[in-house]
């Protein structure tokens, strides 16, 4: 694949996701003044925290327990983001040197911008995947999370339109094309199932940990992956060299 090609694979990936978990801002928005936010506090809120997962675990338990359970509703919000540090040092080489640049990076390092970058096979490319996805999730969730909260009692629950299965089928199609070994695909199971089956009973932001925790140790031990070297296979011994040609005068074999 050319670089051109890569490159408009990459723009190409960065708007469909983008638009996807964009939409679903609608739902946040529409969540959190039920919750007791005012307009300009829910706006706010998507302005300067940015981290989907996060917004929502703050209102749901806002919306549970109430102001008094803001001290718990703080703590669940970072709990789940905290996941972002370990986006941070996947993207540090892709983001490259300069405070400026981090500074603006580490405002846009979200689940999705990390995924479309980490999907793309050269530095432009991932380059390209990581920036164009972070503002284009950031326009158009703090869009629609002004939109939500303006008509959300209009429109009543979100979710039976659809859109907070948008923003995961846009993920699936990412991670579709790179399940082709069996460790990823091992990861792939053993994070879903694990996490699936702790939703309903720890914190929030404790799954998607354990997911992480996961491919960690997939990747430190190479469990399934055949790297050289690992789990005791190591790369073949190289051929012997052949014998010298016999010199042409005295009918030995040279040197």
């Amino acid at each position: 694949m050319s670089g051109a090609d890569e490159t408009r694979g990459a723009v190409r990936a960065s708007l469909a996701v983008g638009v996807a978990t964009a939409a679903y801002g609608v739902s946040f928005g529409a969540l959190a003044t039920a919750a007791g936010l005012d307009l300009w506090q829910t706006c706010f809120l998507s302005l300067l925290m940015f981290t989907g997962g996060s917004q929502f675990a703050l209102v749901g338990v806002i919306a549970a327990g109430g102001v008094a359970a803001g001290p718990s509703a703080i703590a669940s919000s970072a709990l789940l983001g905290s996941r972002n540090v370990i986006y941070a040092l996947r993207m540090s080489p892709v983001i490259g040197s300069g405070w400026l640049k981090r500074l603006a990076a580490a405002h846009l390092t979200i689940d999705e911008s990390v995924a479309v970058s980490a999907a793309q096979a050269t530095p432009r490319a991932q380059r390209i995947g990581f920036w164009m996805t972070g503002l284009v999730v950031f326009v158009g969730w703090n869009l629609t999370t002004f939109v939500g909260a303006l008509i959300g009692d209009l429109i009543g629950d979100v979710s039976a339109y659809g859109l907070d299965a948008a923003a995961a089928a846009a993920f699936l199609g990412l991670l579709w094309p790179r399940l082709k070994q069996l460790q990823a695909q091992a990861v792939a199971v053993v994070a879903g199932v694990g996490a699936a089956l702790l939703t309903p009973v720890v914190a929030p932001g404790l799954p998607v940990i354990l997911a992480a925790s996961v491919a960690v140790v997939f990747g430190v031990t190479d469990w399934l992956g055949g790297r050289p070297g690992a789990r005791g296979i190591h790369p073949p011994a190289p051929a012997p060299s052949p014998a010298p040609a016999p010199d042409a005068t005295t009918g030995e074999a040279g040197p």
